[in-house]
């Protein structure tokens, strides 16, 4: 949308962008109006918790606010994703994401609203609200957006490799920028943390076997220990992260 004013910086010689409060409080009292409506999805959401690649009613409650806010989408993506659209078709086209899973763990809070069996933990039944509520938002200026927003709803972080299976179904279209959204408890309410790059992207699993040679207590010196071996180990791989890797940076780097 073209809701930014601009001005020289005459010292650098460049330009850069002003936002336009003005708008940016009409966008944020939009989004108090729906504070009901958000509350009440993230809710009914996070009271019906599914593990990834099973979220039939996470995708249903999805698919009817959609339909009753006229927002078209393709479905199923990845067994139960759903990709939506807000826009001409044309470019620039930026992606914003949100993962829809639980976990398989259990609830043990004493308050009535509650995850079970399985448990919205990791606060993916915001993220899928606050899609939903970005949704809402830009439909109702999709009038004045220059190019196109894409929606995705992933049925599973990367646990289950959804980002790759909707990628793969073609997903992101003709994306350029995709925004990947994740609330965190210590950064206060209200903010915005922003990390140029990749962050968190993904992890990798691998599977080490140490073998050692048995033997008798009087004999120790013809053994091969696969404890001590094993120990050794992870007192060096430990040593990778906290000692060779910048810890700004992901190890995967």
């Amino acid at each position: 949308m073209n809701h930014c004013s601009w001005k020289a910086e005459s010292r650098q010689h460049r330009w850069i962008p002003i936002r336009d409060q003005d708008y940016t409080d009409q966008l944020l009292s939009s989004a108090q109006k729906d504070k009901d409506w958000l509350v009440s999805n993230r809710r009914q959401i996070h009271e019906n918790p599914e593990l990834r690649f099973q979220e039939h009613h996470t995708s249903a409650l999805i698919r009817k606010q959609l339909d009753q806010l006229g927002i078209p989408y393709s479905y199923p993506v990845a067994k139960t994703g759903i990709v939506a659209q807000i826009g001409s078709g044309s470019k620039p086209v930026v992606a914003l994401r949100a993962d829809m899973n639980a976990l398989p763990i259990q609830s043990r809070t004493s308050l009535e609203l509650k995850s079970r069996p399985v448990t919205h933990a990791c606060g993916h039944d915001a993220h899928t609200t606050m899609l939903l509520g970005a949704a809402k938002l830009l439909n109702q200026r999709k009038i004045s957006l220059k190019g196109t927003v894409r929606l995705l709803f992933q049925p599973t972080e990367e646990g289950g490799a959804g980002a790759a299976q909707m990628i793969r179904e073609g997903a992101l279209g003709d994306a350029e920028t995709i925004f990947g959204m994740h609330i965190d408890c210590k950064i206060p309410t209200g903010s915005i943390a922003l990390v140029p790059g990749p962050f968190l992207a993904a992890v990798s699993f691998f599977k080490t076997k140490i073998e050692g040679v048995g033997g008798h207590a009087a004999g120790p010196h013809y053994t091969a220990d696969p404890i001590l071996a094993a120990s050794f180990a992870i007192l060096a791989l430990q040593q990778l992260v906290s000692r060779e890797a910048d810890p700004i940076h992901s190890l995967s780097r």
